[in-house]
């Protein structure tokens, strides 16, 4: 599929989908949204692709925000829809994936980019990420999912201040917050994205979608997180593989899992 605001390439078991609007410091705006969700679903349904990881263009930005200049005049009407799609298409959409996202921040991150790499599955930082939730600076909240996923990752009271504030933190502050799994330099940003990538395909990719349900239904309301896990737990038992990985354990070699 072709794109305007996005690349999305593949490469061993791995595709990697970069927001490629470098002069609008990879900005999102309603074409490039559209376009992540379709990149996203068409790699989560390519049986090849095991892990997907999202960065940015350039050195200087993941995603600097959203394009104001989209909705500086929207209605509160127009303003609860433009949240409600985000969500829907993009924000919540990725968080469930059943295919593993890692985000590969690799400069600023505010706004609508932390909400986005928040809805990853983790993320790791080059050095020189600045992240943050500035919408209160401009009259608004956060609205794609900042104010739950924010607190569940760093605290409520760090969230809150990250919020009120509007403030920025560095790579290692995010760091020592949990809201990064890891900082490195940015010329080896996507090298270990890749290299945790393929321990993550060395498992059983079955297991793996089943293991992201259950452990975001913990983060659910009206949800009770051990019943996911208990179903999903049971329904590993009727993959092939869980024959595969259970057989391979007991005759002593490598598992080869089928990813069905």
């Amino acid at each position: 599929m072709a794109y305007e605001n996005i690349l999305s390439d593949y490469q061993n078991g791995i595709t990697t989908i970069t927001i490629n609007r470098p002069k609008k410091l990879n900005a999102l705006n309603k074409d490039t949204i559209q376009e992540l969700h379709d990149a996203f679903d068409e790699a989560n349904n390519d049986p090849d692709t095991k892990v997907i990881i999202i960065t940015g263009s350039g050195e200087k930005a993941f995603v600097a925000g959203a394009d104001i200049s989209e909705f500086a005049d929207f209605s509160v009407e127009e303003g609860g829809q433009l949240a409600a799609q985000g969500q829907a298409i993009l924000f919540d959409f990725v968080e469930n994936l059943g295919t593993p996202v890692i985000a590969a921040v690799n400069g600023f991150a505010l706004g609508g980019g932390l909400e986005l790499a928040m809805s990853c599955h983790f993320r790791v930082a080059s050095i020189n990420a600045r992240m943050g939730l500035p919408e209160t600076s401009l009259g608004v909240i956060p609205g794609y999912g900042g104010t739950q996923r924010l607190p569940q990752l760093v605290g409520k009271g760090r969230a809150m201040e990250m919020i009120m504030t509007a403030g920025m933190i560095d790579a290692n502050q995010a760091l020592s917050y949990g809201l990064v799994n890891h900082v490195v330099e940015q010329a080896e940003l996507l090298p270990l994205c890749e290299k945790i990538a393929g321990k993550i395909m060395r498992n059983s990719s079955v297991a793996i979608a089943e293991a992201i349900k259950s452990v975001n239904a913990g983060y659910k309301d009206g949800v009770n997180g051990f019943d996911t896990e208990i179903k999903s737990f049971g329904n590993c038992f009727g993959t092939e593989d869980f024959a595969e990985g259970t057989t391979a354990f007991l005759e002593k070699r490598k598992a080869d899992f089928p990813g069905r």
